[in-house]
C-alpha cells in the first residue's frame, strides 16, 4: 500500500481504518488505486485527531476524498461514544451535517464538506455572524428522538465529579471544586425559569465547529460530541464566550476576554437568531434573551472549565488545559458579582468592560 502522509505517521493510522478507507474507494469507480493514499493532517482539534484522506481519480482535476475522525484517548469521560454517533446519523439524515461513511473502533470516516473552517476572525464578520445565529436557530428546532429535557445540569455534576477524582488535592483547593455543587445548584435555580426556550443546542459553538462554503454561503455546523437539550441561551453563551478564543496562535490556551462581543454585536446576533423563524422579534424578547445568554455564560465557564482540569489528566494534545481551566473559572468569579449577586449591575455595554 503506498500512503503518503503530510504531518501524520504512516504507522499511526490503524490497520482497521485502512482497510475500512479500501473497502470504501473499492465502491468508487473512478479510483485508479484504492491503496493509493493521500493523507493529510488538519490541525485545530481539541479532543480528537483529524485526517484528511484523497485518491486520485481517473480524472486530472478530480479527486475523491473523505474526512478521518481519530478519537482522543480518555474523552468517553466527557459523553458517551454510541450517544454521539446516533445524534451524528440523525443530523445527517436531516440534512444538517456530513454523512457517516464508515466506522472503526478508534474512529469514524465522514463525508468531506466542500466547505472552509472558519476561523476567530470570521465570528465578527457581521454577515457571517447573521448566518451562524440563522443556523442555530435551525439546529435549536431539530426534533430529535429522547426525551426534550435539559441535560446541562446534570452533565456539569457528573463532570465535577469526574474532575474531583482525577485532581490533586492542590488543584481541588485552587479550583475551588468543595464550593462547586453549591455553585452548581444556585445556578440552576437562578437561571431556570419558567418559559425558558429549550432546543436542540450543538453546546460547543467554537469556530472550529462552524464550516462555511464561501459561494453559496452555506453554514454547516460539525461535531456533535456534547449535543443535547438545553436552553438556547446556553448555547449562545458559549457561541459569545468563544469569541474570546483563538486555537491558531503559538499559545491556544489563552483566551482574550476584550474580545467578548459588546452589547450593539449581541443585540444583531439576537436579532438575526429570533428573526430566522420568519418573524420580526420586538425589543422586549430580544432584550429578555440577551439577558439570560449573559447570565449562561457562567454556567458555561463552570463546565468548560471542569473540562480543562480532565483534558489536561486524559488528553494527549499538545494544548495547556490547566491553564485555559484556570481562565475560565477566573471570568466565572469575576462575572458571577455582576450578573447575579449585585442585580443592578449593568450589563456590560462595551466588549472593553470586560
Amino acid at each position: 500500500m503506498a500512503i503518503m502522509t503530510n504531518g501524520f505517521s504512516q504507522a499511526s493510522l490503524p490497520a482497521e481504518l485502512i482497510q475500512v478507507l479500501v473497502t470504501l474507494a473499492s465502491s468508487w469507480e473512478d479510483v485508479k488505486n484504492p491503496n493509493e493514499i493521500q493523507v493529510i493532517q488538519l490541525s485545530g482539534a481539541m479532543t480528537n485527531e483529524v485526517l484528511q484522506i484523497i485518491w486520485p481519480t481517473q480524472k486530472v482535476d478530480l479527486q475523491r476524498e473523505v474526512l478521518v475522525r481519530i478519537y482522543g484517548q480518555g474523552v468517553e469521560i466527557f459523553f458517551d461514544r454510541d450517544d454521539e454517533i446516533r445524534t451524528f446519523e440523525c443530523i445527517s439524515r436531516r440534512g444538517q451535517g456530513p454523512r457517516l461513511l464508515g466506522r472503526f473502533s478508534e474512529g469514524r470516516v465522514e463525508e468531506f464538506i466542500r466547505a472552509r473552517t472558519l476561523s476567530a476572525r470570521d465570528l465578527r464578520n457581521a454577515e457571517i455572524s447573521a448566518l451562524i445565529a440563522a443556523k442555530m436557530r435551525e439546529f435549536h428546532n431539530l426534533d430529535m428522538p429522547g426525551p426534550k429535557t435539559v441535560f446541562l445540569w446534570s452533565r456539569i455534576r457528573n463532570w465535577l465529579k469526574s474532575a474531583k477524582s482525577v485532581c490533586s488535592l492542590l488543584d481541588a483547593n485552587e479550583f475551588r471544586l468543595v464550593h462547586l455543587e453549591d455553585e452548581i445548584l444556585m445556578l440552576e435555580n437562578e437561571l431556570s425559569r419558567d418559559g425558558q426556550e429549550i432546543g436542540f443546542c450543538h453546546n460547543d459553538l467554537q469556530y472550529g465547529n462552524i464550516m462555511i462554503a464561501d459561494e453559496t454561503k452555506t453554514i454547516t455546523l460539525i461535531d456533535y460530541e456534547y449535543a443535547s437539550y438545553n436552553p438556547v441561551a446556553f448555547d449562545l453563551a458559549n457561541h459569545f464566550c468563544e469569541m474570546a478564543a483563538d486555537y491558531h496562535t503559538e499559545k491556544p490556551h489563552i483566551l482574550d476576554y476584550s474580545k467578548y462581543p459588546g452589547l450593539e454585536e449581541r443585540q444583531r446576533f439576537v436579532r438575526a437568531y429570533l428573526g430566522a423563524s420568519g418573524n420580526e422579534p420586538g425589543e422586549e424578547e430580544v432584550e429578555e434573551l440577551i439577558q439570560d445568554t449573559e447570565k449562561y455564560t457562567l454556567a458555561n465557564h463552570i463546565l468548560w472549565g471542569l473540562w480543562g482540569i480532565m483534558s489536561a489528566r486524559v488528553n494527549k494534545i499538545d494544548f495547556n488545559y490547566t491553564e485555559y481551566a484556570r481562565q475560565r473559572f477566573h471570568q466565572y468569579w469575576l462575572r458571577k458579582p455582576m450578573l447575579l449577586d449585585e442585580s443592578q449591575a449593568p450589563i456590560p455595554n462595551s466588549k472593553h468592560d470586560f
